[in-house]
């Protein structure tokens, strides 16, 4: 990954006080905030623009039906809005889908929520979801040829989603194959581009 951009210390006030007034929770650590948006390939201000728009898509969801802010997960890098998780309905899906193309700043929409009745979830089977997310992330994390800090990871029916930045085509296979490479994982579906990608803000 580029080295991390230098921030002064007016730098990092004002990307606070921005942070603050997009409606950061104050519990958070501004400061450690701060770092680690810089560090991410996206930057402090994809950083900025990702959290106001989850926000932004959350308040949505949340004043339009509590069960869809509830039941979905949202996952953003750069604009680009990878949706996960199981709603009850289609026309809720559907409902979560539209909402999320209102909102400035989204980009792409990549829509992977499952439809299925309350009866039909299993406590088992979300278990086993967040069994596998949780070795995925440290897959990521203890893996030095991987930035994780670029990438997200949701899981549903054992089905992993990754959301992110590559430093080059290596390492996208190399997220790739860790994600396969679990026990009991049925599918890997990514949305991951390269950090030279023309699609990419500004770039």
């Amino acid at each position: 990954m580029s080295a991390a951009r230098p921030l002064t210390a007016l730098a990092i006030a004002t990307a606070v006080g921005a942070l603050l007034s997009g409606c950061v929770p104050t519990v958070l650590s501004a400061g450690a905030n701060v770092g680690v948006a810089a560090a991410e390939e996206r930057g402090l201000s994809g950083s900025v623009d990702d959290f106001k728009i989850r926000t932004e898509i959350s308040r949505l969801w949340f004043d339009k039906n509590a069960d869809m802010f509830n039941k979905a997960t949202l996952n953003i890098s750069e604009g680009r809005v990878m949706l996960t998780g199981v709603m009850p309905t289609a026309q809720m899906r559907d409902d979560a889908v539209k909402i999320t193309w209102q909102v400035a700043g989204v980009r792409e929409v990549y829509n992977h929520i499952i439809v299925r009745p309350p009866e039909q979830e299993g406590n088992s089977s979300m278990a086993n979801d967040a069994w596998i997310r949780q070795k995925m992330k440290a897959r990521l994390l203890g893996d030095s040829e991987i930035t994780s800090i670029n990438y997200e990871v949701d899981v549903t029916d054992a089905v992993i989603y990754l959301i992110g930045i590559a430093q080059n085509q290596a390492e996208l296979n190399r997220v790739v194959d860790q994600a396969r490479d679990i026990s009991g994982v049925r599918r890997v579906v990514h949305h991951i581009i390269l950090k030279n990608d023309p699609r990419r803000v500004g770039r």
